[in-house]
Formats: C-alpha cells, structure tokens, sequence
C-alpha cells in the first residue's frame, strides 16, 4: 500500500520577511504545481497553521519578532508538517541546531529554486514513506490483537484488556461484570453442515454480540465456539438485562446452511460481577463456572 499525495493536494507555506525572496518561492513553488501560502512573520505562519493544512513549510530564520527556529519548535510540537529552514547567515546558525528544533532541512542562502525544490520532493516523499510505515504498523498490531473470522478482539487481547479494568475498578471503586458464552450445540452443527457453514455461524455471532453492546464494552473470541465480553461500570443486576440482549439477539437469527433450511442457534450464558481484591484467574473461572452451569440446566440460559 503506498501512500501518495498529488501535487495539488500539498500544500506548502513560506515565510521570509523579504518579500522579493518571499514572493519568488510562491512563484516557484506554483510553477512546479503546488499550493502555496506566504507570509512575513512566524505569529501570521502560526495564524495560517491553525486553519489551513499545511504539508510544508519554509522559513527564514531571521524573522520579525518570533525568530525561524522558534516557530519551527513550535510547529513539531502542534502540527504535523515538516519544516524546511533557510537562512544567509551560515556562521550564525548550524544544520545541527536546526535539526535539532524538529527542521526536515536546512539550506543557504542564496537560494537555488532547484534545489530548494529537489530538497521538498525529498522531504515530501520521505513524509510519505513515515505515514505508510505508521499504517502498516498500526494495521499489523490491529491483526495481533484480532480474530480475523469474527472481527472481535482475540484471548490474548482479552487477558491485556481484562487486567487494565481490573485495575481501573480497583482504582475507581467501579463495578466491573464479564460474560462467558458458549454456542450450544455447535459440534454437531459443523458435523452436519459443514465447517464452513460453521464459520459463517461464528461470524455472524460476533457481529451479533457487537451490535448488543457500548462503546466502553468489548467483545471476544475466546476459542473455538466461545466468546467472552468485558462490562466495565456495570453491576450484577445490569450485567443480567445485557446477558438477555445478546441471547435474545442470537436467538432471533436466522440461518441457511442448506437450501430451504432455516436454522436458530442458541448460546449458553455465565454473567459474574468482580469481587474487590480477587485474582483475575478466579474471576474468568467463575465466570466461565456460571457459563457451564447454564449447559447443565439445559442450554439457551443464563447463570450467574
């Protein structure tokens, strides 16, 4: 996946106090097909950042009140833009300081409008290939985290997750409530239908489990027909009318594993609130004991 970003879609903002350079750089700059803005101050620069998206700017070091470096300080900090600082005095200012302050480049005075804009395609596509880097490592982490069939967290996500509430309970004083859910009778719909129907089973639950809950809740595939679902701020007698919601909504669903066949499906249900103080493990196995329970009593319920 390669990010890339037109001409006309990049915007660049130049600011020099001199406006014979100023304005042969926004010439330049046009020429060569992109937008550009220009100003003659570091405070009207800050002014033009704040409502306007701006890819690139170069800047003068030598400016009227707030000095070049300064605004370039202040642009890394606030903004995503690169910054590309220019300057006629060598002696006073080093490559070295200016990378320093956050600049992508430095280039001397007098200009060669060549280079200048060889040096902003070079910053430009290296802006590029630092974005596709962050998307592809984001996508990469997300897949970690991720059962690809049902687009719910995994169990290794859920352990993760599930000691960050504990804690945030802890802190907070915060009822913290989980459900274990388990497919009823799932072996013997694979062996009739079919793994594959099967899977379209899982799916369609997860999906289903997703549209019961906040957006503070999260959901899980534990393993294999098993789900489970994290409640923070939610007591024992909430965390009952949310069992009934997803138990309800799969119940409701319908599915056609053969042509002509319309079959329901129903889950198992163990809703347990946290116990100050208790260990995570003894937390899952009640919840996951509350879950069993309702297999015992005859499937499509819910136990606490």
């Amino acid at each position: 996946m390669m990010i890339k970003q037109s001409k006309i879609d990049t915007c660049v903002l130049i600011v020099d106090d001199d406006s014979n350079i100023r304005g042969s750089i926004h010439e330049f700059i046009g020429m060569a097909g992109y937008k550009s803005f220009e100003t003659s101050s570091a405070e009207e620069a800050l002014e033009i950042l704040k409502t306007n998206t701006i890819h690139v700017v170069i800047t003068d070091i030598r400016l009227p009140g707030m000095n070049g470096l300064e605004l370039t300080d202040l642009i890394k900090n606030r903004y995503d833009t690169d910054v590309i600082v220019i300057t006629g005095y060598i002696g006073d200012y080093s490559y070295e300081e200016a990378i320093n302050k956050g600049a992508s480049d430095f280039v001397s005075k007098p200009i060669r409008f060549e280079e200048l804009l060889l040096r902003m395609r070079r910053v430009l596509r290296e802006r590029n290939i630092t974005k596709e880097r962050a998307l592809i490592l984001a996508k990469l982490q997300d897949l970690a985290i991720t059962d690809g069939l049902t687009k719910l967290y995994n169990s290794r996500y859920f352990y993760k997750q599930l000691d960050s509430e504990v804690d945030r309970s802890k802190r907070y004083n915060h009822p913290l409530s989980l459900l274990f859910l388990d497919i009823d009778h799932f072996k013997h719909y694979n062996d009739t239908y079919g793994h594959l129907e099967g899977d379209k089973v899982l799916a369609r639950i997860g999906k289903a489990i997703k549209l019961c809950l906040r957006k503070m809740d999260t959901a899980y595939r534990y393993g294999g027909e098993e789900f489970t679902v994290i409640l923070p701020e939610t007591s024992r007698g909430e965390v009952m009318t949310v069992a009934k919601r997803i138990k309800d909504a799969i119940e409701n669903e319908k599915f056609s594993p053969q042509s002509g066949k319309s079959v329901s499906i129903t889950i198992s249900i163990g809703a347990t609130e946290y116990c100050r103080d208790e260990r995570i493990s003894g937390f899952v196995q009640r919840a996951d004991k509350a879950m069993y329970l309702s297999k015992q009593r005859g499937r499509n319920q819910i136990s606490t």
